[in-house]
């Protein structure tokens, strides 16, 4: 084959990956400028090679984070996304093409800000907001108006004001700092995966199914554009300054730029003045002011001709190493931190940074004091990025990883091929056991209230808690003896939070007799929990929920797991050699065995549910589907059930590697196209249930 359509071929599969993650997942895994520099090299593959040209490329269209779960609605008009600059000289180039479209004629610019947040599209009719859509695909996006509703600063009514009777304003909905990190606070407490930036957050919560929530997280929004037949003004600016008048909510750094030297200053400007600013900002955008000249313009597929994105460089600021401190996580893998003088950077005061293992410190080689580069972008915790050597003294060591754990003093351990250190004596180092317990009682795993990060360290440092088997031996009298929900006065025994600032108790206002209560409480609902939850709480190394979920109903209960062989293991979807060698490792040892016994004993669930056992087959054994549309038999997550509990596997985008489609109604156009292109099967609800025992007949 062709090596330029190979290569073609290779960009648009990982360029649709990457959309996939970063308008349905909210995860992105590259950031901005390698995902450009990807789209460019694909563009010109396809302007030198036209007859690879292919309608469905990534370079024809905008990203879709559209969700099937909310009414969909077309865009009135199409909502693009704007082409990305990374120099002054590319703005230079824009402003060339621009002004050649142009005929030569000169044209003002508009500089403002470009928000990283989730673009929204309000629709107001006699001043009241109607609608709020998504950008979605571009041409349609989702009906999020109850949502947005629930954001105090966009209007609802428009009390004052000369404003036409339709028109459109779009913007960003944003997640301020502060709401950012006090949200992932919240979740690192409950044991729930943390936003990797406030973009994510934003996009997360907008699509929540829970007004309650949305309001609870205290989202912002600013706008930028307005649109409609009836404008009041003939250029952008004055439009916007209108909506402000309005009670829109508009960036002050727009400003008229009359000459490139002016852009140039802006741009140094705002790289300087944006870590400031209470909000996540990525650039800036510069646009054509006047109306008239950017419809002359015009657009390309995806982009207006009339307007440019300047991205800023990922965030780095410059500060000095105090000490390395060496965390113990539940699994007993050591991470190295670095502790610095304080620094902003990306609106936060920023004092550690995640150094993830000896072989990142070797590779900065990193000595005592020195001067680093830190970045944010878009991690949660900053890292170290890079080392200024020639501020070091001659007298500053290299930075030497602990051969010891720093908290029980064990020898540490390496396997053959990992990069991490472990220490190895998991039932006696206390932030392994503290790490376990934390992990055991959390929300999907046993979901035992009253216990967070503090009281399962005190109940730790206190003795009442050696293993997750104890927890099942407390009693209200000894958790009012011992109070271990009382935070100490002094700095915990040891530090395994690397989060900046360590999530503070929920419990401290509350009496120890009602806290006391309500652990047992939910101790005593916990043995209710089903055994494919009891699996993941057990803290066995890289099984997660899915795999927990995925073995649990493959074995149907504690024993055949425990008496299977690693050969057995791997024959189960998704379970490879290194997670069926965890498993039986796991099981193997004595001290693990008496802690299912006890739990046993206690009452917890060690099978899988009658409902589970009696829907459970082989049938679709690995098989991986995709489910799209909606369905009247049953619900999208009954069908997730259904497909797991048969041997299958719910992936969420379509591939070579899916065996099939279950499509129901209103199933989306671009994945339909898709599966035909591939020749896979896309069968309907009957269809599917009658491959299933006894699933037939379910109407």
């Amino acid at each position: 084959m062709n090596l330029f359509k190979l290569r073609i071929d290779e960009l648009r599969s990982e360029l649709n990956r990457h959309n996939h993650n970063y308008y349905v997942l909210n995860s992105p895994t590259i950031d901005d400028r390698q995902y450009d520099e990807m789209m460019r090299e694909l563009e010109e593959l396809e302007k030198e090679f036209p007859e690879f040209a292919d309608p469905n490329s990534p370079t024809q269209h905008v990203g879709s984070d559209i969700d099937r779960s909310f009414k969909q609605v077309e865009h009135e008009r199409p909502m693009m996304s704007l082409s990305n600059s990374y120099s002054i000289e590319e703005v230079k180039d824009f402003l060339r093409r621009a002004k050649a479209g142009l005929n030569g004629e000169e044209c003002q610019i508009v500089g403002e800000m470009k928000f990283d947040g989730t673009s929204i599209s309000l629709i107001y009719e006699n001043g009241a907001l109607v609608r709020a859509i998504t950008r979605g695909d571009g041409v349609r996006g989702d009906d999020v108006t109850t949502n947005i509703k629930t954001i105090r600063s966009i209007p609802l009514q428009l009390t004052h004001g000369d404003f036409p009777k339709r028109f459109e304003v779009r913007g960003e909905v944003l997640m301020p700092w502060s709401s950012f990190e006090q949200l992932n606070k919240e979740r690192a407490a409950n044991n729930e995966p943390l936003f990797a930036n406030p973009r994510n957050a934003a996009a997360g919560t907008i699509k929540t199914h829970n007004t309650a929530e949305v309001a609870k997280r205290n989202l912002d929004a600013y706008f930028y554009f307005l649109l409609g037949d009836e404008l009041p003004g003939s250029n952008h600016f004055d439009n916007m300054e209108t909506a402000r008048s309005w009670g829109f909510k508009v960036s002050d750094a727009m400003k008229i730029l009359p000459s490139i030297e002016s852009i140039g200053d802006y741009i140094n400007f705002w790289d300087v003045e944006r870590r400031n600013l209470p909000i996540a900002t990525d650039g800036l955008v510069f646009k054509i002011n006047s109306l008239k000249q950017q419809e002359q313009l015009g657009s390309t597929a995806k982009s207006p001709r009339w307007a440019i994105a300047y991205k800023f460089a990922a965030e780095r600021a410059r500060t000095r190493l105090l000490s390395i401190s060496f965390e113990v996580g539940r699994t007993g893998i050591i991470t190295p931190v670095a502790n610095l003088e304080p620094v902003l950077l990306s609106g936060t005061i920023v004092k550690r940074a995640s150094l993830h293992n000896e072989g990142i410190i070797r590779s900065l080689d990193l000595h005592e004091h020195d001067m680093v580069y830190v970045e944010k972008g878009g991690e949660i915790i900053p890292k170290i990025v890079d080392v200024d050597a020639d501020s070091r003294s001659h007298d500053d060591k290299p930075v030497k990883f602990v051969s010891t754990c720093p908290v029980c003093g064990t020898t540490l351990t390496q396997a053959e091929g990992e990069a991490a250190w472990v220490c190895p004596n998991s039932d006696e180092c206390l932030p392994q056991i503290a790490g376990r317990i934390e992990h055991f009682v959390g929300r999907k795993m046993m979901d035992i209230d009253g216990i967070d990060e503090v009281v399962a360290e005190q109940l730790c440092l206190k003795g009442l808690v050696k293993n997750v088997a104890d927890i099942y031996d407390l009693t209200k009298e000894t958790l009012m003896t011992y109070n271990p929900f009382r935070r100490a006065t002094s700095n915990s025994t040891w530090e395994r939070n690397p989060i900046e600032a360590k999530v503070k108790s929920k419990h401290r206002s509350t009496r120890p007799e009602r806290l006391s209560e309500r652990v047992i409480k939910g101790i005593k609902k916990s043995l209710t929990v089903p055994f494919e939850r009891v699996l993941f709480a057990l803290s066995i190394p890289e099984v997660g929920q899915t795999i927990a979920k995925t073995v649990a109903y493959a074995c149907h209960d504690i024993d055949t797991l425990m008496a299977a062989s690693e050969e057995k293991l791997t024959t189960i979807p998704d379970v490879g050699p290194k997670i069926a060698k965890n498993i039986v490792t796991f099981f193997s040892d004595p001290r693990n065995r008496e802690i299912i016994e006890r739990l046993r004993v206690a009452g917890l669930q060690m099978e899988v549910s009658a409902e589970g056992n009696s829907t459970f087959s082989d049938a679709l054994s690995g098989k991986s589907i995709v489910i799209s549309g909606t369905f009247s038999l049953h619900s999208r997550d009954e069908y997730k059930q259904l497909i797991e509990r048969n041997g299958g596997k719910n992936v969420s985008s379509i591939s070579s590697k899916t065996d099939f489609i279950l499509a129901g109604e209103k199933m989306g156009q671009e994945k339909r196209k898709k599966a035909t292109l591939l020749g896979i099967p896309i069968i309907d609800e009957r269809q599917f249930l009658d491959m299933l025992p006894q699933q037939g007949d379910q109407s």
